[in-house]
């Protein structure tokens, strides 16, 4: 059995999934099957996979579009290796990547989720920028509460966390019911239960898509459901903040989308103080304010500058 189970998602990355692959050939670890789920795609991302060699590729494509949940459940289920290493269709590693992940296996015995910093790109590979976490120490492999270190941006992405096969036992799939957003609920879930072991060292990058899934979704009802986690989070401070700067996003995307209802419902919840003066002015701002805010978020993102939710 290998080590590793690279489970990749694809959904009309044709453009991209040549280069994904190729970073896991590149990889210094070689001990790895690579699991390929295809969601239907529309363009030639089938073209592209097949003209990849093939030996260490468990291909699947399904024939009707079933969502980037069911997509990574299925590679989930075809793995055969120890851990699964997550990596969306555009997404690159590092060489040294899962050398990385095992170096922090080895030095967090006791740990069964591994992550590393991840660098944000546009798809013209311009304008990166890191993704990482607060680290005053300055040391380049930590122990971290997912919730206290995900305040500004989550510690765990789709293509630079792995995860030990056996918590899925623990924590159960990805949601299927969610049509964006999933990661989040399973992050939640991961650390309702789990410490993360992450590098503070960048090892792989994501592809900034101006146009995606989550940009697609307007409603808050394709979103994550947090309100299983309402009871857990009054005895877990950490949960309710993390819980709250999500709802702040929630109730702000709510009235973005002319859904005051829901946008209310959020906003009952929050607990004021785990925001900043700003978020909470925003949060109580007129629609029409909120959405002029946003009108030049998109632009400031046409420039390569992106504003940040919380």
């Amino acid at each position: 059995m290998p080590k590793f189970s690279v489970v990749i998602s694809v959904y009309n990355k044709g453009n991209f999934i040549k280069k994904t692959l190729q970073s896991v050939f590149n990889q210094s670890v070689q001990d790895v099957e690579i699991i390929i789920v295809n969601d239907a795609s529309t363009d030639h991302s089938e073209t592209e996979i097949l003209s990849m060699p093939q030996e260490k590729i468990i291909y699947h494509a399904f024939q009707e579009n079933k969502g980037a949940a069911a997509t990574r459940n299925k590679g989930i289920e075809l793995a055969s290796g120890d851990y699964i290493a997550l990596l969306d269709g555009d997404d690159t590693w590092d060489p040294n990547y899962l050398a990385e992940i095992t170096n922090l296996i080895h030095n967090f015995p006791d740990h069964h989720v591994f992550a590393t910093a991840i660098t944000i790109e546009e798809h013209d590979g311009k304008r990166p920028s890191q993704y990482t976490c607060s680290n005053p120490e300055n040391k380049e492999q930590l122990s971290l509460n997912y919730f206290e270190s995900s305040y500004k941006n989550t510690l765990l992405t789709s293509s630079s966390t792995v995860i030990e096969k056996t918590v899925f036992d623990i924590i159960g799939n990805y949601d299927e019911t969610i049509k964006s957003g999933q990661d989040t609920d399973l992050w939640i879930r991961i650390g309702l239960y789990y410490l993360i072991a992450f590098s503070t060292k960048s090892y792989a990058s994501y592809t900034y898509a101006p146009v995606s899934l989550y940009k697609s979704i307007r409603s808050v009802k394709h979103r994550p459901s947090i309100v299983a986690y309402e009871s857990l989070e009054k005895e877990n401070e950490a949960l309710k903040k993390f819980l709250d700067l999500n709802r702040f996003s929630l109730a702000i995307r709510a009235k973005l989308w002319n859904e005051p209802k829901e946008a209310q419902f959020f906003i009952d919840r929050i607990d004021p103080t785990n925001l900043s003066k700003k978020q909470v002015q925003l949060l109580h701002a007129p629609t029409f304010a909120i959405k002029l805010l946003f009108s030049t978020k998109r632009i400031l993102e046409k420039l390569g500058i992106r504003l940040g939710v919380y």
